[in-house]
């Protein structure tokens, strides 16, 4: 079962935002009550202070009531139709005298109730038409008439108004209240939400300080504004680079005085095994020496990439200042090298390229002349091939002992592979901005699957031939060292087509 991918931003973001919103959800309730204390507040002094008005207009004579309520003050007191006040006089009380019969009466009749102080509850009333029940806030007054002290009656002054305003000013100042405490919650969360993305941006900064580092990149991480958290982070992660560096370098340099020192006994042992071969006489001892000597080759040949191989390395290639040169010039001189080599394998291999003129010459024009005028124009193509005029040069910046070697690789690749009687040609053009290198091929190419793999180090598309696996690696090691790429091809109709791109010098 995989992992769960865990963020760090998006937990700290949770553990943060959402106390806010907790917080913001409790002052919501707390404010909506405390809302709803203060409009009961107001509409009970309004209701106290209509019960006391509307105790005074009835007024004890003898043992009876005198009520003194004219239309103006009825009127006074259902002046709002949406709001207006109902009230309701009963002496004793329950025995209705004056007002609307339908208001609730108080929660709890008590025996001896407090004389002069108003009770305020809530309750419902059933309209007169709809038969449906709404929410009222009431104040009840008793008070007590009569001449005889000991024969006090009690009365009941009852004032109601409907809840609908008192819940709208309780919206209202709720609303007043958290609009701008919600406002405040979204600064916040965008304070944090700020705050935790520069607070983790150290981190994102070492994430691509290693995402952008090559495999073989082991230079150490320097973080010196992140947090102390990271900086004990970047330097573990440092100390395990230079663990890695030192054993890597420890390895490199064991291959590097391997290859070095078995050069000379392998180049001693492929001369010894000439020598043999030219002397020996036919027979099973000479198939014996044949393969001795074609092992010796090999193994020469596996040495020279190794050390090639070694001086790509980044150690290597601080030692060498890169120079501004003619990479056609280059191309020529690298063909003009293995013009030979391409006549003993009967390949006909040739440059063609911007700045080459009509007489550029290719193996084909150095078959090997029997008579001196052949041997003349022999020479005559050879020179032609290695001083060509250079009208137009296409420059790169660069290492040159490094683009050659690449290029040798690519073109000794070509001759190994592409067969007898194959055709070989190496192209240079200058675009706007890159310079382009083409060694094409008519042999039998390399599958498309396997065009990847071949720039793996030790991988053989084909076991033929005697090479190594190690070619089209330090090629593109090479290439990529000079800020440049390389791309593999069909050529047309049939062969290969390797395609290596640098950028022009400035």
């Amino acid at each position: 079962m995989a992992p769960a991918r865990f963020s760090l931003k998006r937990q700290l973001l949770l553990w943060l935002l959402l106390p806010q919103v907790v917080l913001w959800l409790a002052g919501a309730v707390f404010s909506y009550r405390l809302a709803g204390r203060y409009a009961n507040e107001a509409v009970d002094a309004t209701l106290l202070q209509a019960t006391r008005s509307l105790a005074r207009q009835v007024k004890p004579m003898g043992n009876g009531l005198l009520i003194d309520f004219p239309r103006a003050a009825q009127d006074v007191l259902e002046a709002d139709p949406s709001d207006k006040l109902l009230y309701t006089v009963s002496s004793p009380p329950g025995k209705f005298i004056l007002g609307n019969r339908n208001l609730p009466s108080p929660p709890a009749m008590p025996a001896s109730p407090p004389l002069g102080q108003a009770q305020f509850y809530d309750g419902e009333i059933e309209a007169d038409t709809a038969r449906t029940a709404s929410p009222v806030r009431v104040a009840a007054l008793y008070l007590q008439f009569g001449d005889n002290p000991r024969a006090q009656q009690t009365m009941l002054v009852q004032v109601a108004r409907s809840s609908a305003n008192r819940e709208l000013l309780a919206r209202r100042l709720l609303i007043d209240t958290m609009l701008p405490l919600s406002l405040l919650i979204v600064l916040m969360s965008m304070i944090v939400w700020a705050g935790v993305g520069a607070g983790l941006a150290p981190i994102a900064r070492l994430r691509r300080l290693v995402e952008g580092r090559r495999p073989n990149d082991l230079r150490p991480i320097e973080l010196d504004a992140a947090p102390q958290e990271l900086r004990s982070l970047a330097q573990a992660i440092n100390d395990l680079l230079e663990a890695v560096s030192h054993n890597v370098q420890g390895q490199r340099r064991f291959i590097s005085d391997a290859a070095h020192q078995l050069r000379t006994p392998l180049a001693g042992l492929k001369s010894q095994s000439e020598l043999a071969l030219a002397e020996a006489p036919p027979g099973p001892l000479t198939m014996r020496l044949a393969r001795v000597h074609e092992s010796a080759t090999r193994s020469a040949h596996l040495v020279n990439q190794l050390l090639a191989l070694a001086r790509t390395e980044p150690e290597s290639l601080t030692r060498q200042t890169p120079v501004r040169f003619d990479l056609g010039r280059l191309a020529r001189e690298v063909t003009a090298e293995l013009v030979p080599r391409a006549l003993q394998q009967n390949v006909d291999l040739g440059y063609d390229g911007p700045d080459c003129d009509p007489d550029c010459a290719s193996a084909s024009q150095l078959e090997e002349p029997s008579t001196l005028p052949g041997i003349a124009r022999r020479q005559d193509a050879l020179q032609t091939l290695e001083q060509t005029q250079q009208d137009r040069p296409v420059e790169v910046t660069g290492i040159p002992l490094l683009l050659r070697e690449a290029l040798v690789n690519l073109v000794d690749n070509a001759l190994r592979y592409a067969g007898r009687g194959a055709r070989v040609t190496v192209q240079v053009h200058g675009g706007p901005d890159r310079a382009e290198l083409v060694v094409t091929d008519n042999g039998p190419g390399i599958p498309e699957d396997l065009r990847e793999q071949v720039f793996e180090r030790f991988f053989r598309a084909t076991h033929e031939g005697n090479g190594c696996g190690l070619g089209l690696a330090i090629v593109k090691e090479i290439v990529e060292r000079h800020g440049g790429r390389i791309a593999l091809s069909t050529a047309q109709p049939h062969g290969l087509r390797v395609l290596m791109s640098l950028p022009l010098a400035a």
